[in-house]
């Protein structure tokens, strides 16, 4: 069988190995050079005569466990080994870097097909990345799975990310200070706020002393210290950080801009937490009229805004204008990320909410079920979100049905 190969098919071979043990999603169509498009499409059709590799669909392969352990052994053997998993790699970090911090549903489908390849790098090629794309793989391992509610299976890759830039930047670069504040936004997204608050200072302190006190990555941080305040209850710790990321990013980037819109968001809706309503109310309204115009209709900024200023309106007893929003942000939410979203959950608890304070028991009851239902699905029974959505349920139930 070997005296059949030419160098090319071999190549290839070896090239296809380092995919994970998945469907390969390689498309020769993808290839710019016409002359490698022809030669890749021969070493294809000559590899599947061989039957080395398998043809699942259209740009879709897959390797038998031992033909690529065949071919991984050959690559090892060859004196380009170094060249082509050093190729590899920057293809798959080019990837990678497609993944947003808040995939919605088409991200998802579109690169699902990527992710174990993706995770093949982290994993066993992570010496090929080069010390600028080295943070990539494993952050936006771990944002894929944060941004569907998937928070056990985003933590090992943001834990390991955070190890191996440590291991290989030192402790002193800013990679080491991103790693620190995404791994402590994955513990507050998860609930677990004395995981995440020393993981924040500490990314805080390290982009301080290695950027200045005027950096959008300062402003960044303050933001998210300030979030996971406002969660605990640290209201006057988190207002002034807020006010200080706010005035940050509008020194930095204008008036215009979706992280100034972020900021008045935030401290629009801790001022209606505090009660301070008149003070919230032109800040949500600032927020919301800012991320439509700068982000569109279909963006999770937008849902996130339209939901906040309908929980002021319901604050102030203002349902007729709650209720549209409410609903706007819950259609927004479930066509962004699908219908078990931990987003959805909270925005179907609001919704309800707003039916029980309006008496319209037989509507608020089944949306209190499905939030909980998803909440304890994604979350888990221990969750404060799930714990709010349960005890906002048991006191609808106490007032319903008393």
């Amino acid at each position: 069988m070997l005296e059949q190969f030419s160098w090319l098919n071999l190549l290839l071979g070896c090239r296809l190995s380092l995919y994970a043990l998945a469907d390969i999603p390689f498309s020769v169509e993808a290839i710019e050079d016409d002359d490698e498009q022809e030669l890749n499409e021969k070493a294809i059709a000559e590899l599947r005569k061989l039957h080395l590799i398998q043809w699942q669909s259209k740009g879709i392969y897959r390797l038998h466990t031992l033909i690529r352990q065949f071919f991984q052994m050959k690559l090892d053997e060859s004196s380009e080994a170094d060249k082509v998993k050093t190729k590899f790699t920057a293809q798959m970090v080019k990837v990678a870097k497609q993944i947003p911090q808040q995939p919605n549903r088409e991200d998802i489908l579109n690169l699902t097909p990527f992710i174990s390849h993706i995770a093949e790098v982290a994993t066993h090629l992570s010496d090929y990345l080069t010390d600028e794309d080295l943070i990539q793989p494993f952050t936006k391992l771990g944002y894929f799975y944060q941004g569907q509610g998937l928070y056990q299976q985003a933590e090992p890759w943001l834990q390991q990310c955070e190890k191996v830039t440590k291991n290989r930047l030192g402790l002193e670069h800013p990679d080491v200070a991103a790693s620190l504040n995404n791994l402590a936004e994955l513990y507050r997204f998860a609930g677990r706020y004395s995981e995440a608050e020393p993981l924040y200072q500490q990314a805080l302190a390290l982009w301080k002393r290695l950027l200045g006190d005027n950096h959008l990555n300062i402003a960044a941080s303050l933001n998210n210290l300030a979030v996971l305040y406002e969660s605990t209850g640290r209201y006057s710790e988190a207002e002034l950080m807020y006010q200080e990321a706010l005035a940050l990013n509008k020194r930095l980037l204008g008036d215009n801009h979706p992280d100034v819109a972020t900021g008045l968001n935030n401290l629009g809706v801790l001022y209606g937490s505090t009660g301070r309503y008149s003070e919230a109310e032109p800040l949500l309204q600032q927020a919301s009229e800012l991320s439509k115009r700068l982000l569109g209709d279909n963006h999770p900024d937008v849902a996130t805004s339209l939901n906040n200023l309908a929980g002021l309106y319901k604050s102030t007893k203002r349902y007729s204008e709650a209720e549209p929003l409410y609903q706007q942000a819950l259609a927004l939410w479930k066509r962004l990320l699908g219908d078990n979203h931990p987003n959805v959950a909270i925005s179907l608890n609001n919704l309800a909410g707003l039916y029980k304070s309006t008496k319209r028991y037989s509507e608020a009851e089944p949306l209190f079920e499905q939030a909980l239902a998803i909440c304890e699905c994604t979350l888990g029974v221990g969750h404060p979100d799930t714990m709010a959505v349960r005890g906002n349920y048991a006191r609808f139930l106490r007032q319903a049905y008393r």
